[in-house]
């Protein structure tokens, strides 16, 4: 655990003591108490973070006078000097962070909370915010931050199954399942993370498509891939999530065709990953099928919403995430740098592209 420290700020919205790291027990008070927090703002996820990658935790806690707390899910880079930091909620590739709080967030709030950030040291600081309450804290951002537009899909679980699976998913949707329930595929649903080994042999044949898909030499694809997502990141999650932690399989045949995970806090579940051998998946439509059991699941287990995660506009995977009633809302993420790295990171990344011809898929 990082030094704790506190400090008094002046602000527009009255005096706030910030206390840093954020005390886990007020955090989870917070959440436990938030309607909309999303699985991705809690305690354990940074935990994850910080277990599996080169981050430290730099949440925030900010008490305002009037009794309002606010938790900012905040990870920077371990053995990084200040200036050269880059703190985040979150990094990319890690979803969604943004403020979670046990009520109404006022106008002033937001803006004094976020003109703490502009004034952090960090070479980078970055928040995205949940589509629920974007609106309240882009008002909220000061001058110097530039928009990284997103756009997160999620299921409205109200009603229970029968209600989703006949109003919101799409007839190919169904039909797909259909198929696959004739197929009399072999289903089994891991709690303990003894099937991460499956899932991670699936995602390596997923790069391997995906190399191909694109272009790019495999040795890159697998370079590149798990450098975002090590081996060891599931089974971490998993053991951090316990039971909150699902990892699907179907086979097909006895051979292992596709693969999903599924998180779960409160009435709040997140599908996270999937991974498939497309030759054995696709024909009897395994990844459909499994997408179908774990919202039926959640809504068994209570919950509200099914998070299907970011989709780009208008791409194949918001298509598909649509069949299953996934409905688009923006989720943007704030970001600012002292110099330009990100510009430079993304100008190396595109002459890269030129050179192995790298096609988006």
């Amino acid at each position: 655990m990082n030094p704790r420290a506190e400090l008094l700020i002046d602000t527009a919205a009255g005096p706030a003591q910030v206390t840093a790291p954020a005390p886990r027990d007020v955090w989870w008070d917070l959440a436990g108490r938030d309607a909309h927090l999303g699985v991705t703002q809690t305690p354990t996820w940074l935990d994850c973070l910080c277990e599996t990658g080169p981050y430290r935790d730099a949440s925030r806690l900010y008490a305002f006078a009037d009794g309002t707390r606010i938790v900012l899910p905040l990870v920077g880079r371990e053995r990084r000097p200040g200036r050269l930091d880059a703190e985040e909620s979150w990094p990319a590739g890690w979803g969604i962070g943004g403020p979670v709080a046990s009520g109404a967030v006022s106008p002033g709030q937001a803006r004094a909370l976020l003109a703490d950030l502009a004034h952090r040291p960090a070479l980078r600081v970055a928040v995205r915010f949940r589509p629920q309450d974007a609106a309240l804290w882009q008002r909220a951002v000061p001058g110097g931050f530039r928009l990284e537009p997103h756009m997160n899909q999620a299921v409205d679980l109200d009603g229970g199954f029968g209600a989703v699976w006949q109003h919101r998913f799409h007839t190919r949707a169904r039909r797909d399942v259909k198929r696959a329930e004739k197929a009399h595929l072999d289903v089994e649903a891991d709690r303990a993370g003894l099937l991460a080994p499956v899932f991670e042999e699936l995602y390596d044949r997923s790069i391997e498509r995906w190399a191909a898909q694109q272009h790019e030499p495999r040795a890159l694809a697998r370079w590149r891939r798990r450098r975002e997502f090590p081996r060891e990141r599931l089974a971490a999650v998993a053991a951090r999530f316990g039971e909150s932690c699902t990892i699907w399989v179907a086979r097909n045949a006895g051979e292992p065709a596709a693969a999903i995970v599924v998180l779960r806090h409160g009435p709040h579940a997140k599908f996270w990953r999937a991974a498939m051998d497309r030759d054995l998946a696709h024909p009897v439509r395994a990844v459909p099928l499994l997408y179908r059991l774990a919202v039926e699941e959640a809504c068994a287990q209570g919950c509200r919403v099914f998070d299907l995660g970011e989709s780009a506009p208008g791409s194949s995977l918001e298509h598909f995430k649509a069949g299953f009633g996934g409905v688009g809302r923006p989720s943007p993420r704030y970001w600012r740098e002292r110099l330009p790295v990100s510009a430079a990171e993304r100008g190396l990344r595109t002459a890269v592209k030129r050179v192995i011809r790298f096609q988006d898929a």
